[in-house]
């Protein structure tokens, strides 16, 4: 149907000049109203292609916001879908800046009334915050969905100060996205030319970020707990437990002096009406509610609202397949909020997990290196399914286990455990990952929280320090945020490692760590159970999105163990799917494979490999992207691998290889 039909028109392609010559490529919809007079527009700026990417996701998300009276402008970062200039980093100057005359040519046109908003979910919700604190008079309010305040503490690269083997996994899938060409119906004959140029510049990501193994100036950028006050537009954080950025709309509400809500619920790494993780929540009236009150000025009540709605999930059947999961909703009408307090449990002998007192003694951890095959995705979202956490009980009987009895009372606890240990390593560098899990009567361990610690990183990330063997230090750490009602009957247990695979990359030697018990506790943050519930709007069922399906996507997940060499090799297969754009014919193919190798007894055997296929075909237009990236390790140095091939047709037209090696920094 055509869409003007439903009070707007959509400008496929509009470019925006930058000062220095380089244009950007938007994608606008203009509600009917505008002829009579300007409305507040609504900006998404990402590098994920407006057209063969995010455009179903549009299609949906910026229909809502026209017909409801906004202007949506959809506009990719440069070097990426049909934008002029060359792909960098993530997060560059360059881009922030790029955003911030963005907003001011938006706000200058006959159609926009000078109030602007930002969304954005992940690589967009970041730089919502990012140019948010770089104050562009313009914009008013933004909506940052799983996104973080902290590029190093709280992102895809580092965890804890260890290497997430994410960091290249993530790098992998940049270079898939990035490398595809322009669109030649919007950019014209030159699409070639300008595709060569991007293809001849495209850098290795995962090699810039290993080049900065501690929390230096390259993660300071970006990173808006530097400095919170920065941020003056209003605030909605949005996310789900499952997602890895959850953290951060604990702390923005803690830290903002700048308006600003939160909404937790169950969901993956995904817009909330777009989440696979269910129940979902009804997020496009929200954000229209949001933009009515910051953008046009009416009285609606979102400044009552309460500063924190969060599900507080329960206890269930883990599984590492998206679906429905049992809890329910609770709001705080302030964060940090009055209803909470404290409990501590102490690590005790024979396992036990003690509320009443600590006692002496030492345990020794050593765990294999296969430990951890039930993490799951470090990001779950990113892929097709099978990667949200499932039954712990694999790693846990690997692992040291500390547990209670079951609990007489249910008990809920809302925000983040803190975990404070004595420990020793018998190696210099050696982390400890520790999991919160919920034990159900059968036996069966879910996840509720985890964290790791990079022991050299005891004092700060900016300054590791080499672990002097056999001497005991005084580790303190939080767990991931956790919204989590423990049911009567069940137990809590925190399960310690000293390897983590393949959510971590090991330690360049295998280490025991020497725990000791008397100066070891794990503090629970408790929300009172007089606390009642509320209700949220579930999402409706979705409008068609512009696309038809020529291939459902679908996924595998094989782990098996070589009998003969002891080697672990696991494998997650994703098929994205084709589809059809139906308005402009495109159609678009993508598949995606991340392997992982490790001995249970060598560290240094760690090897992964990650390989994208992109297509792209209209009519007699076919092109192909394949990308494959390595990364292996010796105790001195990691060594990364990477390889672009292009084809137009079945012609190869471009290739080109990277080969890193880049010293260890206390990881």
């Amino acid at each position: 149907m055509d869409v003007r039909n439903y009070g707007y028109r959509i400008v496929e392609n509009q470019w925006i000049a930058m000062p220095d010559g380089c244009r950007l490529a938007a994608r606008i919809w203009i509600p009917d109203e505008c002829h009579s007079q300007p409305v507040p527009a609504i900006l998404e700026y990402l590098p994920y292609r407006k057209r063969g990417g995010t455009g179903g996701r549009d299609n949906i998300t910026f229909d809502h916001f026209a017909r409801a009276g906004y202007v949506g402008v959809r506009v990719d970062i440069r070097g990426n879908g049909e934008s002029d200039g060359l792909m960098e980093d993530e997060y560059t100057a360059r881009e922030l800046d790029d955003g911030k005359h963005v907003i001011a040519w938006i706000a200058e046109q006959a159609w926009c009334d000078g109030n602007v908003g930002m969304i954005g979910h992940s690589w967009g919700g970041f730089n919502g915050l990012q140019i948010a604190a770089l104050r562009p008079p313009a914009l008013k309010a933004i909506i940052t969905s799983c996104s973080t305040d902290d590029r190093y503490s709280d992102d895809i690269h580092y965890m804890g100060g260890c290497l997430n083997n994410d960091n290249t996994t993530w790098s992998q899938q940049m270079l898939a996205y990035s490398s595809r060409p322009p669109d030649p119906a919007l950019v014209g004959d030159d699409w070639r030319n300008q595709w060569l140029e991007r293809l001849e510049n495209m850098p290795l990501l995962a090699a810039n970020w290993l080049r900065h193994q501690r929390r230096d100036d390259f993660w300071k950028h970006g990173s808006v707990c530097e400095n919170y006050s920065d941020i003056r537009a209003a605030v909605l954080a949005v996310g789900g437990w499952y997602d890895c950025y959850t953290n951060a709309i604990l702390r923005l509400l803690e830290g903002l002096e700048a308006p600003a809500k939160g909404i937790i619920g169950p969901w993956e790494h995904s817009y909330p009406h777009l989440a696979r993780v269910t129940p979902g929540f009804d997020f496009l009236a929200e954000a229209v509610r949001w933009w009515d009150f910051w953008l046009k000025g009416i009285d609606n009540g979102m400044d009552q609202v309460a500063s924190l709605r969060a599900y507080l999930m329960e206890s269930n059947v883990p599984s590492a397949k998206n679906g429905r999961r049992p809890g329910h909703w609770i709001e705080e009408a302030r964060w940090p909020s009055p209803s909470m307090n404290s409990i501590e449990l102490y690590l005790a002998g024979n396992g036990r997990l003690s509320a009443t007192s600590s006692e002496d003694g030492e345990v020794t951890i050593t765990t294999k290196q296969d430990t951890g095959l039930a993490f799951g995705n470090f990001c779950p979202g990113m892929r097709v399914d099978d990667e949200l956490p499932g039954d712990q009980r694999h790693d846990d009987a690997k692992s040291i286990c500390f547990e209670t009895e079951a609990l007489e009372d249910e008990l809920t606890i809302l925000g983040f455990p803190e975990l404070e240990l004595e420990i020793a390593c018998d190696r210099p560098v050696g982390f400890v990952a520790a999991r919160l899990c919920d034990v159900a009567p059968d036996g069966a361990s879910t996840r509720v929280s985890h964290n790791p610690l990079n022991l050299t990183h005891r004092d700060s990330h900016e300054l590791p320090e080499k672990l002097q063997p056999g001497t005991f230090y005084k580790v303190k750490f939080r767990l991931c945020g956790a919204g989590y009602v423990f049911h009567r009957g069940h137990r809590i247990r925190l399960a310690l490692s000293s390897t983590y695979w393949p959510a971590l990359w090991p330690a360049p030697e295998t280490a025991t760590l020497s725990l000791r018990l008397a100066g070891s506790h794990l503090r629970l943050p408790v929300r009172q159970p007089s606390c009642g519930k509320v209700s949220m709007p579930e999402a409706p069922a979705l409008p068609g999105n512009g696309f038809t399906v020529l291939r459902p996507a679908g996924n595998q997940r094989v782990c098996q163990q070589d009998e003969r060499t002891g080697e672990v090799f696991m494998e997650i297969r994703d098929d994205l799917g084709c589809q059809l754009d139906d308005a402009n014919g495109l159609i678009s193919d993508s598949q995606a494979r991340h392997s992982y190798w490790i001995k249970p007894d060598d560290p240094l055997s760690a090897r992964t490999e990650g390989a994208w296929t992109f297509k792209f075909k209209r009519g007699d237009w076919q092109v192909r992207t394949e990308t494959l990236t390595r990364m292996t390790s010796s105790a001195t140095d990691f060594h990364l691998e990477g390889h672009l091939r292009a084809f137009e047709g079945n012609k190869l037209l471009f290739e080109k290889e990277w080969d890193e090696e880049i010293p260890r920094d206390h990881v």
